[in-house]
């Protein structure tokens, strides 16, 4: 792995690569049950084919089986390894407020559009911690990282949304070099949100907002260093 912050040029996906596993962070709700769970699943088994993991089994059992008996929404952690090996996790979740708006700044640290990886949501964090390192807790929520391109990509949790007009969000393209967030995909399918590309100038006279699947879309506030 190269140092945290360093680009990572092409290849990614052709030559073997370090020990890592798929994530899929999903929110439980005991009225409704598990949020947006279908395109969780969705991501996670189009993600193990891309990379040549072994499909995984059983998940919605132990999905479920995680859960059973909960009486306040969780936050559910489901890793998928290259055997196919499942693991679930839980930890109680509070809801953000409404009205909540999270206070944002820009990383130093650089993507790398051509890093198909960053394509997939897995353990492999290094760049995104060396980004939300950059920052103390008290000077911002969320930090954003560039490409090295200049353009935005996502949050360090987080994918980007800028408001395009009162009815349509515009958030940056895979081929930047970011996730394909579950909110992501839902609110294109919905289309309250459009793909095209995002610099810093698009930033200062638009309205912004973040967001993933457990936590819902945020207002932000970018600080500009």
């Amino acid at each position: 792995m190269p140092p945290e912050g360093a680009l990572r040029r092409g290849g990614q996906m052709d030559r073997p690569l370090e020990d890592f596993s798929l994530i899929e962070t999903l929110r439980y709700e005991p009225e409704t049950g598990f949020v947006r769970l279908r395109l969780h699943l969705a991501r996670l088994q189009r993600s193990a084919r891309r990379l040549g993991f072994s499909a995984p089994k059983n998940v919605l059992g132990k999905l479920e089986q995680a859960v059973a008996g909960a009486g306040a929404p969780l936050r559910v952690r489901l890793t998928l390894d290259r055997e196919g090996q499942t693991e679930v996790t839980t930890a109680p979740f509070v809801p953000l407020l409404p009205d909540t708006t999270w206070r944002v700044r820009i990383a130093a640290t650089r993507l790398d559009s051509s890093d198909k990886l960053l394509r997939v949501k897995t353990t492999r964090r290094a760049v995104y911690e060396a980004a939300r390192a950059e920052y103390r807790p008290d000077e911002a929520d969320e930090v954003l990282l560039l490409n090295e391109k200049d353009e935005i990509c996502e949050g360090t949790i987080t994918s980007v949304f800028l408001e395009d007009s009162a009815d349509l969000l515009r958030t940056p393209p895979i081929s930047a070099g970011l996730l394909a967030g579950v909110l992501r995909t839902e609110l294109i399918c919905q289309r309250k949100a459009h793909v095209g590309r995002i610099r810093l100038d698009d930033l200062k006279d638009r309205t912004l907002y973040i967001g993933n699947s457990l936590r819902g879309l945020i207002r932000a506030q970018l600080l500009w260093n």
